[in-house]
């Protein structure tokens, strides 16, 4: 037996794992890091942020040039069928009955997939060149092509002056507690406007109201 045919098998499997891109995946976890991490993804951009939105989650297309952003970066974003009011940014965005799974992807150089959206659990995949992010960027592609054009629809109302205090404080990491001390506020005032900014933005948890704070740049204001 050839000494390539010993080491055969190993040298498959090495390859194998290379292809498949075994050290190109990164897990985030809490809510707070991957709100950050996908600020820094955005942010980082060059040329273009492509996104996918199920349900309620985020429902908002990428602004270009919006606060934290690039003017030359365009968006492309796909969401499924509207079930509420959105505000569309100068992105370009396509509806669709059904998205797989929620999935940012920034010059198809890296993605982040959220994993779980619970307050103490959220986690999250940031997936690097490889054969993996390759397949993600085909995923989009093949979605948005099967996309049709959102119409603009009026956007009702923006959070005040108290609402992004306590959005700035909550995404710094302190607690509901915390921030109620800190502005002289009670903490059921606290969870009720974070309640209230969740119905506004049309989410169901706090990781997607940071992710939808990001997105509309509530955070810069103030």
């Amino acid at each position: 037996m050839g000494l390539d045919a010993v080491r055969g098998p190993a040298s498959h499997e090495r390859k194998a794992e290379r292809l498949a891109g075994r050290h190109s995946v990164e897990v985030v976890t809490g809510a707070d890091a991957v709100v950050e991490r996908l600020n820094r993804l955005r942010s980082d951009a060059a040329r273009e942020v492509c996104t996918m939105l199920t349900g309620r989650a985020m429902l908002t297309a990428g602004s270009e040039g919006g606060p934290g952003g690039r003017s030359a970066v365009s968006h492309r974003t796909v969401v499924e069928r509207p079930s509420g009011p959105r505000r569309r940014g100068g992105g370009h965005v396509r509806v669709v009955e059904r998205i797989p799974a929620e999935l940012v992807i920034a010059d198809r150089a890296v993605a982040l997939l959220p994993l779980a959206s619970g307050t103490e659990e959220s986690a999250a995949l940031v997936v690097h060149a490889g054969a993996l992010l390759d397949s993600l960027v085909d995923l989009f592609e093949d979605i948005w092509h099967e996309g049709r054009p959102l119409p603009a629809e009026p956007y009702s109302a923006e959070p005040d002056a108290t609402d992004l205090e306590i959005l700035s404080l909550l995404l710094a990491g302190l607690t509901d507690a915390s921030v109620a001390k800190q502005l002289g506020l009670g903490l059921r005032t606290v969870q009720r406007r974070v309640r209230g900014m969740m119905e506004l933005a049309g989410v169901t948890t706090r990781l997607q109201l940071g992710w939808h704070a990001a997105e509309h740049g509530w955070t810069a204001q103030g």
